[in-house]
């Protein structure tokens, strides 16, 4: 677990109107949003902090479930136009609070009140934990239209439910939100995203909704040219729309490039990897999409996936029952599932699916796994089920009914006709069929001298990823001397560690250093972070006061407080940190 990490847990709301929920779930959305912003911090995704909403953990245990070292809660209380908005950093390992604040606020001003608490997140673990680089602003409002705000979280609010009605009230009040301000590319990408969501589920006619993505995500892309989020949406409508892998690819690349941390960038790229046939490389992505959003039930469906993949189908099968213990309409799950079963050979669990399970899934699908099922168990019903799925399969969008025929010519060993299915379903940019190529159901099709051949017409060849440029240090030797010696005699002369109020930037500031600066000059050269290098001096004020014999009057926390420290907790630690012993055993030992 990373030290610099840390989960925003969705802030409480304290309003009396129920229905302001939406604005504390989007102050704490916009505030994940920012932390992401500071290069070095690990901040789990909003989909995996949000799991714990409402659920009465301590946060110990929810720390170690999303694997972080900090926790970020608070809460926030609307009254009339002014907002109360209250936060609090806890160290997980220890329950400890190691900095908590307030603010109130006119609502009108919530993007400063934004920007200025991740600010001071990113100070406080920095001066906490070690280097992190940021700039002097995180929070970049879409909007300066309060209204068309307001309509954004409620939309994105409804969006996270994951139904089509929901999705259906989050169009509404993204559009309403675009009337205001037509000049947001994020109302645009949640607009493609939506519409893209009914097409894949069904609920919308699939070439009006997919034909509403495009134009959304086309806007977006005009407003800003390197919107992760407008590019993944091309990532999909390449992929679902045009069957095109090389695209697809190419705007999945460019979705971690405009942001690396992206959890569905990461999560598109794995599965890219896996169609192609590169295992290791998809590891990589998916450990990363894991890493930013362990509790996401997508993230952790694509987890399940990849066993899939590389034929362990225990872990896989074991991943997708704990996916259907929690949503037991998972279509993907579902699906996948029946897969991991004909692989595995259970025949009778497929048999009792597709009884219970007709109404969860598509058509399509039911009666390409019903075909499925049928040949193996040499079923007499197989030969006319056969003969409705390669009729449905002849409609250029039976999308599924094409995966399917093509899967059942593998099985029954018809080479011939399973090729001659590609070729057709090629020339009809069949996208379904990507999937279905490589998958481990037609895995027979792996030694025919001509899978080669189509790998390269589906595929093509895979694009190459740009090389990261190496990181350079934020000084040169000899400045990091000179900012070194200075910083040593400004701790002499001036003592700015007795100022219990100072801060990496105050200090920053008397050094006439960007505060990125001196971040990096205290891990680099002295390999601490702030309040290691800070308290090391009050620490040793302390020594010297506790051990002078006119002093004996004063408390040894009474010394700590004139020594700079602000706390008896953050006392108590550094000093046995640094000594190995608590302040009163350092006393008697000296004394004695």
């Amino acid at each position: 677990m990373s030290k610099t990490s840390i989960a925003v847990l969705p802030f409480r709301n304290l309003s009396r109107d129920a229905e302001n929920e939406y604005l504390s779930e989007g102050l704490s959305e916009e505030i994940i949003h920012a932390l992401t912003r500071v290069e070095g911090l690990k901040v789990t995704s909003r989909r995996s902090s949000f799991y714990f909403k409402d659920k009465d953990l301590p946060l110990s245990e929810i720390a170690r479930e999303l694997k972080v070292a900090v926790i970020l809660e608070g809460s926030i209380r609307l009254a009339g136009d002014t907002l109360r908005v209250s936060a609090q950093l806890i160290k997980a390992d220890e329950d400890y609070q190691f900095w908590s604040e307030s603010w109130d606020r006119k609502l009108a001003n919530i993007f400063e009140v934004q920007d200025e608490i991740s600010l001071l997140i990113a100070d406080r673990l920095r001066e906490q934990f070690g280097h992190l680089e940021f700039g002097d602003q995180l929070v970049f409002p879409a909007t300066t239209n309060l209204s068309a705000y307001e309509h954004d979280l409620k939309a994105r609010f409804h969006f996270n439910k994951w139904n089509a009605q929901d999705a259906r009230l989050a169009i509404e009040n993204w559009e309403e939100a675009l009337k205001l301000d037509a000049q947001q590319p994020n109302t645009h990408i949640g607009l493609a995203d939506a519409y893209g969501f009914l097409a894949t589920t069904q609920a919308m006619d699939y070439q009006e909704a997919w034909g509403k993505a495009v134009a959304h995500t086309q806007e977006a892309l005009k407003l800003d040219p390197n919107a992760a989020g407008a590019h993944y949406q091309l990532a999909n409508i390449s992929f679902f729309t045009e069957a095109d892998y090389q695209a697809s690819f190419q705007h999945a690349l460019k979705t971690v490039e405009c942001d690396p941390s992206y959890p569905e960038g990461l999560q598109f790229l794995a599965f890219m990897y896996l169609l192609y046939g590169e295992s290791e490389l998809a590891d990589r992505y998916l450990k990363r999409a894991l890493d930013r959003d362990p509790l996401n039930q997508e993230t952790l469906f694509y987890q399940s996936y990849y066993f899939y993949r590389i034929a362990d189908y225990a872990r896989s099968e074991s991943i997708l029952n704990s996916l259907l213990e929690r949503n037991p309409q998972n279509l993907p799950a579902l699906v996948t599932r029946a897969y991991v079963w004909f692989k595995l050979k259970k025949y009778s669990a497929i048999q009792k699916f597709l009884e219970q399970e007709k109404e969860h899934i598509t058509p399509g699908d039911y009666l390409g796994l019903k075909a499925l099922w049928l040949f193996e168990t040499q079923s007499a019903e197989a030969p006319a089920v056969q003969a409705q799925l390669e009729a449905e399969a002849q409609e250029p969008l039976a999308f599924q009914q094409h995966s399917y025929l093509y899967l059942l010519y593998v099985a029954q060993g018809q080479a011939d006709q399973a090729f001659e299915w590609l070729d057709k379903s090629l020339e009809i940019k069949s996208a379904i069929l990507l999937l279905s190529f490589s998958d481990p159901l037609a895995e027979a099709l792996r030694s025919d001298s001509r899978f080669g051949l189509f790998h390269s017409k589906i595929y093509g060849k895979l694009p190459r990823e740009k090389q990261k440029s190496s990181k350079q240090a934020l000084m040169d030797e000899s400045t990091e001397q000179q900012f070194r010696d200075e910083l040593l005699k400004l701790m002499v002369e001036e003592e700015p560690y007795l100022n219990p109020q100072l801060t990496l930037r105050s200090l920053s500031s008397q050094l006439q250093l960007h505060p990125n600066q001196l971040s990096w000059l205290l891990n680099e050269s002295f390999g601490k972070n702030f309040n290691e290098f800070v308290n090391t001096y009050r620490i040793n004020t302390f020594k010297q006061l506790a051990l002078d014999p006119s002093n004996s009057h004063i408390s040894l926390l009474g010394l700590a407080y004139e020594s700079g420290f602000n706390s008896k907790t953050v006392f108590n630690t550094s000093f046995k940190k640094e000594t190995g012993l608590t302040p009163k055993a350092f006393v008697n030992q000296h004394q004695a």
